[in-house]
């Protein structure tokens, strides 16, 4: 004859898996995909005259003009890193949404500038879009970008505090990239949360 469990054994299984399911449902909310591992530049792809490394766990731009990108097109997502400088009058960016055609930069896309005198700034090719109110900063301290991209909605958040956002994106889909400018920098803790299915 087998014992059937006491009422609160039974309650205590029962809460057991109602924690299992909400923790499991958080992490479900919580799907990044690291675009960088540390390691080395696996998913990414080099564009035209440029050198990336990997030096002590950091995606390090050396030299060169042109951009690393992702192997993957993406649509709508949350891209968050983690940048410093490390040269004086630096300047790069990050393309979103990018297209290959056009050079040493992509022809299409947008790009949000990592520049000493426009941190942030939205262009679209040489064209100011978004205006930077965000200070200078200092060499080798590291700043955290949060892009948020969905549909025509660009938002950028600098260490945690709303930089601006825009409504003007025109492209639909593309590759993130890094741009190569002649300038050092360092990235970290790339990853990103697609909003929409990556395209191969």
């Amino acid at each position: 004859m087998k014992t059937l469990p006491s009422p609160l054994a039974q309650t205590l299984v029962l809460c057991a898996l109602i924690s299992s399911s909400a923790s499991a449902a958080e992490s479900g909310k919580d799907n990044w995909d690291p675009l960088f591992n540390g390691k080395d530049l696996s998913g990414w792809v080099g564009v035209h005259d440029t050198k990336f490394d990997v030096v002590e766990g950091n995606l390090r731009l050396v030299s060169g003009m042109g951009w690393l990108r992702t192997e993957k097109q993406y649509r709508d997502f949350v891209l968050e890193f983690e940048w410093r400088a490390l040269v004086p009058q630096y300047d790069s960016g990050i393309f979103i949404r990018a297209g290959l055609e056009g050079k040493p930069w992509p022809k299409d896309g947008w790009q949000v500038n990592l520049r000493y005198d426009a941190l942030g700034g939205l262009v679209k090719g040489t064209r100011p879009v978004v205006p930077s109110e965000t200070p200078r900063l200092p060499l080798n301290q590291w700043v955290k970008f949060r892009i948020e991209v969905k549909g025509k909605q660009i938002t950028l958040d600098v260490d945690g505090e709303r930089a601006w956002e825009s409504d003007a994106l025109d492209a639909t889909e593309g590759y993130i990239g890094i741009q190569a400018e002649e300038r050092a920098f360092d990235f970290r803790n790339i990853r990103i949360r697609p909003l929409a299915p990556a395209k191969p």
